[in-house]
């Protein structure tokens, strides 16, 4: 049934559509509405049952109870005010509206002209309210039944300098996974197949970071063109999990899958939306927001209220300086980590958050509510730190508790390995933890989130195969995504059959994924680089629902190497704190140990000076990390002794002759990892001693680990089989 009789006044709080075991409880905020009614639908959503007139306003919130109403009942908001786009009002009760608490929204968006709240066509869009319904073509809101089962779930906590993040698109990651039963690819229940959790367990990774899962829209220029808005920075409902990645059509197919890759150890941070919504401009549909109360959840233009303040490059930026705005957001926050167990979040554009009137404010009430907040301040904060507005440019001014996606590491690590000048500096300020930008705010190298490539740019097979962008199948005439890559194609642009440039390609994606995962700070990969994924030089595959946007699992043997070449990489980060310190390096003794934690060398052995480093043509370099001189104590106050290690980069196109550093005591140098072999042998053991050159060859990365020099090469190479995770097989 989806009629009622009985309608009793109900509670303002909490907003939303509330089951309580007996009946429904509704409540809408509207600052500036006149009258609001919930509009009842069949269980297929396509008629309207019943409209009910909301009698109860308290503090600007429309609410009533409803003790017939049950679980999976389908509703939505016909919302009555001005319309007067001037003066910031876009009221039109002709449109049906989508709760903004709604936690289950069902249906596909249709489009058409009626989906806008003026006359499309019209001159004056202020001038012309259009009074077709949208209600056949709109989703509809769920009553949901929030109880699950989820028996001992803990969330993992891993430590911020443990971590190693793998950003993942959650249909595209399983689309093609031979591994993944067919009806779950792309689904949640797809990401916690048991091939997938092994999968991931075996690579290293700790925390997946899901790209967007709110229920997002495809706008309609893509439709017309049919592509679909894949990445999902399209937000609509900020309670409600994407209905499209979900196999069963339930909200609990996500906390199953949560609960699942916690009982392996496996966080789950979400990548989320609240800098705008999928309104668009002042031409935009009116969905939910807008015909709520634009005046209150947007930011309006200072000289007219017509037009918004667009610090987001997609039409409108949320309110943040509203109260019922920033009560929206910390709701469904706090929701997504007590109702549905995630361990933290990712904000797209993060500055616009920040900004209260224009400015960006480091200190905005948003980042003091958060860090007051019991629920909030114990997960995982990560920015963005820009957006598009004036001064929207954030990186390392973020406070405390947040880390940052830091860009200055992408952009000097892919210039370095392409061979650009003058880089080396840079190269070893982000390399230790960009402390340059953390380290004065009192925050420590995991503030930095370290990548070479995410989601938005290049895959890591064609950083390294494009010159180029090639967007052509966007529809928007290879106009649309960046410019500037900072790639190199090694004499080819795309594919190719020469042996030379494909070796050197397979080479560079080493250097790239080395110098990422034994950098200090928090690593991130993109899913699928591990295994030389493509997207053919799309760098900006957002509408690409396709095969170009969706992993290729196909693993010929180059792909299979990649892969254990990265697990091996992450078992030595895992193992070895000189990889991933809590704190920044001092360049001095530290602990009683008679060397420095750190020192930067020449190929001559020597250690750097201020002269080698302003040599503009300086390519190559080395660091000698301490295993003696960490900062680090365990959980008695000890403190941690680990192993030292010398890693060398060159970056030039000529082999170079590397003089190892002298022991203290006498040592030998084992080689662990070297980018130049196509092929890495636990058995192949090279021992070298202190004083003695090491081959590295051109544009090449090489770990070695010092030794006692009394270490007999059986046992050495017993050693670096446990060091760099043993078994290979994929």
């Amino acid at each position: 049934m989806s009629t009622v009789s009985a309608i009793w006044p109900g509670r303002s709080y909490p907003l939303g559509a509330t089951w309580d075991g007996q009946g429904v409880n509704f409540a809408l905020f509207s600052e500036h509405a006149q009258r609001v009614e919930l509009c009842l639908f069949s269980p297929d959503g396509r008629k309207e049952t019943q409209r009910i007139r909301l009698r109860e306003n308290t503090d600007h919130v429309w609410h009533c109870y409803l003790p017939e109403a049950r679980p999976g009942w389908l509703y939505g908001y016909r919302v009555h005010g001005p319309y007067r786009p001037e003066e910031g009002h876009r009221f039109n009760s002709h449109k049906l509206l989508l709760d903004p608490y709604a936690q289950n929204l069902v249906g596909d968006l249709r489009w058409s002209d009626a989906m806008f709240g003026y006359t499309i066509g019209h001159r004056r869009e202020d001038l012309s309210l259009d009074r077709r319904d949208n209600a056949r073509g709109m989703p509809k809101c769920k009553v949901t039944e929030s109880a699950f089962t989820w028996g001992d779930d803990r969330a993992p906590n891993v430590p911020w300098h443990d971590m190693v993040i793998y950003e993942l698109h959650v249909r595209g990651f399983t689309r093609q996974n031979p591994d993944v039963p067919e009806a779950l690819r792309g689904t949640y229940a797809g990401l916690a197949t048991a091939s997938v959790i092994e999968y991931l367990k075996r690579l290293g990774v700790t925390t997946v970071e899901l790209m967007p899962v709110h229920t997002f829209v495809d706008d309609r220029y893509l439709v017309e063109r049919g592509l679909r808005n894949y990445w999902g920075y399209n937000t609509i409902g900020y309670f409600a999990p994407e209905s499209r990645y979900s196999a069963s059509g339930k909200v609990n197919e996500f906390k199953t899958m949560v609960r699942t890759l916690h009982a392996a150890g496996i966080e789950v941070i979400l990548d989320v939306v609240y800098n705008h919504t999928a309104e668009g401009n002042h031409l935009g549909p009116t969905f939910s927001f807008r015909g709520i109360d634009n005046r209150s959840y947007y930011r309006q233009g200072d000289d007219n209220a017509r037009y918004y303040k667009d610090y987001t490059g997609c039409g409108n930026t949320l309110d943040m300086q509203h109260p019922r705005v920033l009560q929206l957001i910390m709701d469904s926050l706090r929701y997504w980590v007590t109702e549905m167990h995630v361990d933290g979040f990712r904000f797209d554009l993060a500055a616009a958050l920040a900004r209260e009137l224009h400015a960006v404010d480091r200190l905005g009430a948003f980042f003091d509510i958060i860090r007051q907040d019991p629920v909030l301040n114990r997960v995982k904060l990560i920015a963005e730190p820009w957006d598009l507005g004036e001064g929207g440019y954030q990186v390392g001014n973020f406070p405390l508790g947040w880390a940052e996606w830091n860009d200055r590491y992408r952009d000097t690590m892919r210039a370095y390995w392409k061979g650009d000048d003058g880089l080396i500096g840079e190269f070893a300020r982000r390399l230790t933890g960009s402390s340059d930008l953390y380290g004065k705010s009192g925050r420590h190298p995991f503030a930095s989130i370290n990548f070479i490539t995410a989601h938005d740019g290049f895959t890591l097979h064609d950083l390294v195969s494009y010159n180029g962008k090639h967007n052509e199948a966007n529809g928007e005439e290879n106009r649309d995504g960046h410019n500037n890559n900072l790639s190199w194609n090694h004499g080819v642009e795309g594919p190719t059959e020469d042996v030379a440039i494909r070796r050197l390609r397979s080479r560079q994606k080493r250097n790239l994924l080395a110098t990422l995962l034994l950098s200090q700070g928090v690593p991130m990969l993109l899913a699928g680089d591990e295994l030389g994924n493509t997207q053919s030089g799309n760098n900006n595959a957002y509408c690409q629902d396709n095969e170009i946007g969706w992993l290729d699992w196909t693993l010929d043997e180059e792909r299979r190497e990649l892969i254990a070449f990265v697990r091996k990489l992450i078992a030595l980060r895992r193992k070895h704190p000189a990889f991933r310190r809590k704190d920044f390096f001092a360049g001095r003794p530290l602990l009683g140990s008679p060397e420095k934690d750190i020192a930067w060398l020449q190929p001559d052995g020597a250690e750097m000076t201020e002269e080698e480093w302003n040599k503009n043509f300086a390519r190559c370099l080395g660091v000698f990390l301490s295993g003696e001189a960490l900062l680090e104590r365990d959980e008695r106050g000890q403190p941690v002794r680990g192993e030292s290690f010398v890693v060398l980069f060159n970056a030039h196109h000529d082999d170079i002759a590397f003089t190892l550093p002298l022991c203290v005591e006498p040592c030998r140098w084992m080689a662990v990892i070297d980018t130049a072999a196509d092929h890495s042998n636990e058995d192949d053991v090279r021992l070298f001693v202190g004083g003695s050159q090491y081959p590295l060859q051109a544009r090449s990365l090489a770990v070695l680990m010092q030794i006692n020099h009394e270490t007999a090469a059986s046992e050495a190479s017993m050693r670096l089989r446990r060091l760099l995770g043993g078994d290979d097989e994929v």
